[in-house]
């Protein structure tokens, strides 16, 4: 490896400082500017390679804590997890090498005005991974930014666009120190002082009128998680920790699989909880194993009230107030090729990885008079999928997970960010609730309004307000993005024009 491919290495791996829980949002702006400034006189062959490099640090670093759940539930020596994980490394990186080759291919062709093409062309390779072999959209860069003005932006032109909006700047003040000029500095810095004013332009509004939630965190260890005599324990765990609330909380909500037992084996205990949360006046959300048609689904479902002052349908398994997970998490949820794969070792053969999958467009959860969005685990990561899911008339976005698998890593840090920019794009309240952490709820504008502590059984409880309105990511999607990617490549393509005229 020569010299720029070890700082391409380096500079990818500094972005993970960007992200939860480090949360340096300057650091990909200034990253950028770097990487751009070190492939200046790169070939397209080159910056392949050195995009190739910068990714797997990107991901490397970002992404280190799949590895804890590989070492300790994997069932593999080190070396064969770690090759896994470069496997995975290798593939994701493919994608900003693609990046960098197409523009220093359009700039070989074109002239140095090609590199305004980039945003456009990272915006493809970008919507691509989250796409190809069911999509893996994490560590996009637009999430570096949940916590700073720049975040703002995901309203209007959803995570991608701010991603878009983050290669803008960086080439800004590469072309402004490439050409001595300041009018591409002033470009950025335009951009940089309008995300402060972007919260003043909004169409959202509070009603005035809140909801109290409670969340409840059971604290399971995953090694026990799924053993059959642990079942009755933990949902014991999760009724003794929401008991004392049911007569204060409007909605109650369980995280991921709270309740381990495949639903029809525990109908009549679920008539049992439904009966006491409807003479309580509140309702309850869970995760469930639903178990029909010889089909397992990852689900939620609502017990007790679903309107304020009627109970829902009576209970029973296969009532219509439930969803079922549509993106299901390779390996963790499904495994492809598993004829092939699961003899060869435990990590692909993990409980519950044999789930079906439900529909991509679903109703909303209702609880208490209120309609909620609902999305699983890793499905919070897919911005077109709880973009589709949401309705006019949705109050509440819900999550619920179990980062269990991942310790005291930085994925949980990551995976509540990604959650909180849905919160951003779709300008409704978020419930997130784990297992063991990060179990939080969020206000429309991504912020946290209440957070349990990690590793401990707890309840969380926050006055939640009503929001009404809609954003232009909402209404439009990735719509925006595309327009403000197209407009940026007309710029560099009128350069082009401009150079060839003047030759």
């Amino acid at each position: 490896m020569n010299q720029t491919k070890l700082m391409a290495l380096l500079l990818g791996g500094s972005l993970v400082f960007s992200y939860s829980p480090f949360e340096q949002a300057w650091l990909p702006l200034a990253v950028l500017t770097f990487l751009l400034l070190l492939l200046r006189n790169s070939s397209p062959k080159q910056a392949f390679a050195h995009g190739f490099w910068f990714g797997l640090g990107w991901f490397g670093a970002g992404l280190s804590w799949i590895y804890v759940s590989i070492d300790q539930f994997g069932g593999l020596h080190p070396l064969a997890s770690m090759a896994i994980l470069l496997v995975l490394y290798a593939y994701l990186s493919l994608f900003p090498a693609v990046a960098l080759w197409l523009w220093k291919w359009s700039e070989h062709k074109f002239g140095p005005s090609a590199i305004w093409l980039l945003p456009g062309i990272w915006l493809l390779t970008e919507s691509l991974r989250g796409w190809l072999l069911t999509g893996f959209p994490w560590l996009e860069l637009g999430y570096s930014q949940t916590d700073a003005s720049l975040g703002q932006y995901a309203a209007w032109v959803g995570v991608s666009g701010v991603s878009v909006i983050v290669w803008l700047i960086a080439i800004s003040f590469y072309r402004g120190w490439q050409q001595r000029c300041l009018l591409p500095t002033a470009v950025a810095t335009a951009l940089l002082l309008v995300s402060f004013a972007l919260p003043q332009w909004s169409q959202l509004e509070r009603t005035g009128e809140t909801k109290r939630v409670l969340l409840v965190q059971g604290n399971i260890s995953q090694s026990i998680k799924w053993n059959p005599d642990q079942h009755w324990r933990s949902l014991t765990t999760y009724l003794e920790l929401s008991k004392p609330f049911y007569s204060s909380h409007d909605i109650i909500v369980w995280p991921e699989s709270a309740v381990t037992m495949p639903e029809p084996y525990t109908d009549d205990i679920l008539a049992n909880i439904h009966q006491d949360l409807v003479a309580a006046d509140t309702s309850l959300i869970t995760g469930i194993i639903d178990y029909s048609n010889r089909e397992y689904f990852n689900s939620l479902i609502t017990l007790g009230m679903d309107a304020p002052y009627q109970p829902m349908e009576a209970y029973y398994h296969g009532h219509s107030n439930r969803y079922a997970k549509h993106q299901l998490l390779p390996i963790g949820e499904f495994v492809p090729f598993e004829n092939l794969l699961r003899p060869l070792a435990p990590l692909f053969d993990l409980p519950m990885s044999s789930f079906s999958r439900g529909d991509y467009v679903q109703p909303d959860l209702r609880a208490k008079g209120q309609h909620l969005t609902a999305a699983i685990c890793y499905e919070i990561a897919f911005p077109n999928q709880v973009r589709a899911n949401l309705k006019p008339n949705s109050d509440f976005l819900i999550t619920v997970s179990n980062d269990t698998w991942f310790g005291a890593s930085h994925g949980p840090a990551q995976h509540m960010q990604i959650a909180r920019m849905r919160s951003i794009e779709l300008g409704r309240p978020l419930l997130r609730a784990t297992n063991n952490g990060i179990t939080a709820v969020v206000n429309e504008y991504g912020q946290e309004l209440a957070r349990a502590p990690q590793f401990v059984a707890a309840t969380l409880s926050a006055q939640v307000p009503l929001v009404q309105g809609t954003t232009p990511f909402y209404r439009n999607g990735l719509l925006n993005a595309w327009i403000i990617a197209l407009m940026i490549a007309i710029c560099g393509i009128f350069g082009m024009v401009k150079r060839r005229q003047n030759q």
